[in-house]
């Protein structure tokens, strides 16, 4: 009768387990491989000097290598920098500097000029936005009629009257602010 019912799932901890254990026997032989032969390329990539020919003028010639030159070149400094740095020449220790922080792409100088031209495109984009502010605000119509000192002198009236704010407002013991008040007097019209 036990063996008709189904068995219940492993736990996730347990499946986790299975397969961590798993993994480790893959991966043994394979890092044993691996390390067992990462100390003989270092030597021999590092047991001679990149010829002086290779490294010279590298700052003039860098830009212009293809990427695949430049990516083997760095890849034979950087077996080289593995070494005792003393056993490094001059121009290696020169072009593995120059590589590293040399002011080539992202960090390469800006070309001359640049500096104004972003001015002055910066400030054409002020004059546009300046010149459509201007046409907008002629096609615009005028200020509703709220917007005068007689109408707000009014409010701040009726404010006194409704004793709003009576802490540190209009209707507060010895206020001295402008209350609503924020515009001209309201223009005469001829009639």
């Amino acid at each position: 009768m036990l063996r008709s019912l189904a068995r219940a799932p492993p736990s996730s901890s347990a499946l986790f387990s299975r397969s961590i254990q798993r993994l480790t026997q893959l991966v043994k032989p394979v890092a044993a491989c691996q390390y067992s032969t990462q100390p003989q390329q270092k030597r021999a990539a590092s047991a001679h000097a990149i010829s002086n020919p290779t490294l010279a003028g590298i700052e003039k010639r860098w830009e212009a290598m293809p990427p695949q030159e430049q990516a083997d070149l760095w890849m034979a400094l950087r077996d080289r920098m593995h070494v005792n740095w003393h056993e490094l020449t001059l121009q290696e220790k020169k072009a593995a500097y120059w590589i590293a922080f040399g002011p080539h792409g992202p960090r390469s100088l800006p070309p001359p000029g640049e500096g104004w031209r972003i001015f002055n495109l910066t400030m054409i984009g002020v004059g546009v936005s300046f010149v459509l502010f201007l046409l907008i605000r002629t096609q615009a119509r005028p200020a509703p009629g709220t917007m005068n000192k007689e109408y707000q002198e009014m409010t701040n009236e009726y404010l006194k009257a409704q004793n709003t704010e009576p802490i540190s407002g209009v209707s507060s013991e010895g206020y001295k602010g402008k209350g609503q008040v924020q515009s001209a007097p309201k223009q005469k019209t001829k009639d």
